[in-house]
């Protein structure tokens, strides 16, 4: 766990602990363990003269089962340069690629939904995304000219100072970047978790002129900021934030996962984005809780996502409807359930690849048994007495080329107009 003065002072309401949702989400719960796992830590707890090194055997053999690299990032976002993986890039959409910097792995505070932890935990710390290297990702950009984006994760990479993220930035802003780079994206939780990051700390006006300079430069610069909860955006210094930021050109974007104990509340998902889109920030997406870490005690159903999505969609303006969700993303791409349905006397859900591996799987819907308890898109069944869904058997051919020890990338070829479904 990792909090700081602001969450604990300012956004934890200690009169309600411990059900206080920003408890939740920055102070890890008992209940966040199986219970067979909780019990095994407790009795070598108390067990005299348990050492350190036993504890951490156990706790890692915990941590193994919990599917720290969900979504099958390390075998298929992996991408080659002359045959050689980069590891501190994941190559997953044809236009977007994502850069670890070794510095920005790690967060001003921990979220207990964290679906990157093993980015910052011993279970990660031999296979973690990482890389010191900025001409890694300018030299990949350039030699494949379908990517227009790129995004700057972790961890988070504003943790690191305007002077490191300079360095990393300037090499994709500067007279000598990939022409075909259009956007730079940072992913960032400091807009609710440290938001002192742009209004006070020592380098926070720097920071704000590195902004300046990258939009200026005719790149577009875009925050994703993640904001879990209505009161993470109602302090006054994340506003204050905000506002310097879009000063600087900059566009703020929000998303967020579906956090039962948290965030479930449909009222506070319709307050926050009609706040955020009054300061400029434009809500993004609705995520779904992944299939990893305590992903039990914080995972919601998708008819109930589903249902909280759609009551706080109704209620917001069309200038705040630029949200998307629930949004799932798996190993073949981001998935929205984009409602329920009834057809040929059968309920499913109707569902929608808004990111895919190949691009020509969002052409198109496609349909699952509708099911109130799943929560997670590998638990459907597809709808009709179909084996399988339309884009499996193409997907599954990817998956024997990594297996082979192909790159998990598709090539150029495999992204190109002629590609045909399976």
């Amino acid at each position: 766990m990792r909090v700081n003065n602001h969450v604990v002072d300012d956004l934890i309401d200690w009169s309600n602990t411990p059900n206080d949702p920003m408890f939740k989400l920055s102070i890890p719960q008992p209940e966040m363990l199986a219970p067979n796992d909780l019990d095994s830590i407790l009795t070598a707890m108390k067990r005299p003269g348990a050492s350190k090194v036993e504890m951490r055997a156990i706790s890692e053999s915990i941590r193994e089962r919990m599917n720290p690299h969900p979504a099958d990032q390390k075998e298929e976002n992996v991408p080659q340069l002359d045959g050689v993986p980069v590891q501190g890039l994941q190559h997953k959409y044809r236009e977007t690629v994502l850069f670890f910097p070794s510095e920005g792995q790690y967060c001003h505070a921990f979220c207990t939904y964290c679906f990157r932890w093993a980015q910052f935990s011993s279970v990660g710390s031999d296979q973690a995304f990482k890389s010191s290297d900025r001409n890694l990702i300018r030299q990949y950009i350039q030699r494949h000219p379908t990517v227009t984006d790129v995004l700057f994760t972790g961890g988070d990479p504003m943790v690191m100072s305007a002077s490191t993220l300079r360095h990393y930035t300037e090499v994709l802003f500067g007279p000598d970047s990939p022409p075909h780079l259009d956007t730079i994206r940072i992913g960032t939780k400091s807009l609710a978790w440290w938001p002192y990051r742009f209004v006070a700390d020592a380098d926070a006006k720097e920071t704000l002129q590195l902004f300046s300079e990258i939009v200026k430069s005719g790149k577009h610069l875009t925050i994703q900021a993640h904001f879990s909860h209505l009161r993470e955006v109602e302090h006054p210094v994340a506003q204050e934030a905000i506002r310097l930021i879009r000063m600087t050109g900059a566009q703020v974007r929000s998303q967020a996962p579906l956090i039962r104990h948290v965030n479930e509340d449909p009222v506070m998902w319709e307050s926050m984005w009609k706040l955020q889109t009054r300061l400029g920030v434009i809500p993004y997406y609705m995520f779904v809780e992944r299939d990893t870490g305590a992903r039990e005690y914080f995972s919601v159903p998708l008819a109930r996502a589903l249902e909280v999505f759609n009551t706080a969609y109704s209620r917001l303006p069309g200038t705040s409807r630029t949200v998307r969700g629930p949004s799932m993303s798996v190993s073949p791409g981001k998935v929205l359930v984009l409602g329920k349905a009834f057809i040929d006397n059968q309920e499913v859900f109707v569902l929608k690849f808004l990111q895919s591996r190949n691009p020509r799987w969002s052409e198109r819907v496609f349909f699952a048994k509708f099911d109130p308890h799943v929560s997670w898109f590998d638990d459907l069944k597809p709808a009709f007495g179909e084996t399988a869904f339309f884009f499996e058997p193409q997907y599954l051919q990817q998956k024997k080329r990594v297996d082979e020890g192909s790159s998990g990338q598709l090539s150029d070829d495999d992204w190109g107009p002629g590609t045909h479904f399976a």
